[in-house]
């Protein structure tokens, strides 16, 4: 008994081998001296902010002193700003400001003559840039189609002195009124003359004399490399005549466009909306392709800089030619229908079909004949959906005069079958 209450008494003093109930027990440990070292690093770290702090101010009061040294510039006539010197010596009166005595200023800025600017010349030859400027501006126009539900802006080229001037068949597409600033200022409404579609240009014609033609080169002897520059208004009127430049970076490029492939030029002159139907200009001054596109304007792709598109001038003379002489292009195929994009909230209140809302059938047409009214709506061609003109566009660019086609209409909620007749559209 008393060996077994010696024992506890020990277990009540002594530790035992370190486990006693759910876990390890040891010993506290004296933790004095580590708080004893944070504590002095503290006032430490306290009194070198605290020596900081007043070094700062002490600093910011010497540079703020008056009666300090001062530099102060002066313009002298004829040389370059010299600073004036200031000997520690000076007094206080010697130093300061000319205003702060009572006394007027008399330091101005003096302007050198500067030369004018040098002539910009294409590596290997050609006209300068600033030349090939000068002479095409009076060239080119600027244009404003308005529209149903807006305007469209572009850019023109003066053909002829007596007013005819070309463009993108897509800037006048739709518009109910056209009007034409000249670089002189002069403002002129203009008609269509005739448009082709497959080419995207357009011949517009105003009432004016003495116009400035351009110079059109043949597109047919470019390089790639070549110096060409271009002239439009990016973005409308507000920045029309201004001037890139750039080089041809391809030729003879074949670009899908709305279903149909135009062969193009391509160049890195930075072109915008606005730029379209603008000149592309060789290191000579000549118009050797009419701008139409950049490639953001037809794909999604996003972040693409410095791919723009211009049509040929060979392209441009065929199609001029043809339009000013008879007012359209020979062999380009028409269903001879016109009409709208039927929009959802009809579809869904009057329980009909998507399709193209036809607003006019030409009385020559094989349309007609078959008995197409406006009012009908045009479902298919060839099996091809319709929804819109450019639908229709594409399937018909692809075809030639004379060709017959299947096409679907619905009127009074039937849908009937015929087979059509493609007819030569003249305008």
């Amino acid at each position: 008994m008393d060996g077994r209450k010696r024992n506890n008494q020990n277990n009540d003093i002594n530790w035992d081998n370190g486990i006693y109930g759910t876990g390890r027990i040891d010993p506290p440990k004296r933790r004095g001296g580590l708080l004893a070292m944070l504590l002095i690093l503290v006032i430490f770290l306290c009194g070198v902010i605290t020596v900081l702090g007043i070094l700062n101010i002490r600093l910011f009061q010497q540079l703020n002193a008056p009666g300090e040294e001062e530099m102060m510039i002066s313009f002298s006539d004829g040389g370059p700003p010299q600073p004036v010197q200031v000997s520690e010596t000076q007094s206080t009166s010697q130093t300061q400001p000319a205003a702060d005595q009572g006394q007027p200023r008399t330091a101005t800025l003096n302007l050198q003559s500067a030369p004018e600017g040098i002539d910009n010349i294409p590596d290997g030859g050609g006209m300068a840039l600033q030349d090939i400027y000068e002479q095409n501006l009076p060239s080119v126009a600027s244009i404003t189609a308005s529209l149903p539900n807006g305007t469209s802006t572009g850019t023109g080229v003066v053909l002829t002195s007596d007013g005819f001037l070309v463009t993108n068949a897509h800037v006048v597409e739709g518009s109910q009124a056209i009007t034409v600033l000249l670089t002189n200022d002069q403002e002129y409404s203009a008609q269509i003359v005739g448009k082709d579609d497959v080419t995207d240009l357009a011949v517009l014609y105003i009432e004016a004399q003495d116009l400035t033609p351009a110079q059109f080169g043949d597109s047919s002897t470019l390089r790639v490399g070549d110096t060409v520059v271009a002239i439009g208004d990016p973005l409308g009127v507000e920045f029309r005549g201004t001037f890139t430049n750039g080089i041809i970076s391809g030729i003879d490029r074949d670009v899908d466009v709305g279903g149909r492939t135009m062969t193009l030029i391509q160049t890195n002159a930075a072109l915008n909306a606005g730029n379209s139907g603008g000149p592309l200009i060789n290191c000579y001054g000549q118009v050797i392709g009419i701008n139409t596109m950049k490639i953001s304007t037809f794909t999604s792709t996003s972040g693409v800089e410095g791919i723009g598109f211009a049509i040929p001038s060979a392209t441009v003379k065929t199609v001029v030619d043809q339009i000013i002489a008879q007012g359209y292009v020979s062999g380009r195929p028409t269903l001879g229908i016109v009409g709208e994009t039927l929009s959802s909230f009809y579809q869904h209140y009057y329980r009909m079909p998507a399709g193209l809302y036809i607003t006019q059938v030409l009385p020559e047409s094989d349309a007609c004949i078959k008995g197409i009214e406006e009012g009908d709506l045009l479902l298919y061609v060839n099996d091809n959906s319709i929804t819109s003109m450019e639908d229709l566009k594409s399937v018909i660019l692809n075809c030639q005069v004379g060709q017959t086609v299947q096409a679907v209409i619905y009127r009074g909620g039937k849908q009937y079958q015929l087979e059509l007749t493609l007819t030569e559209d003249r305008g």
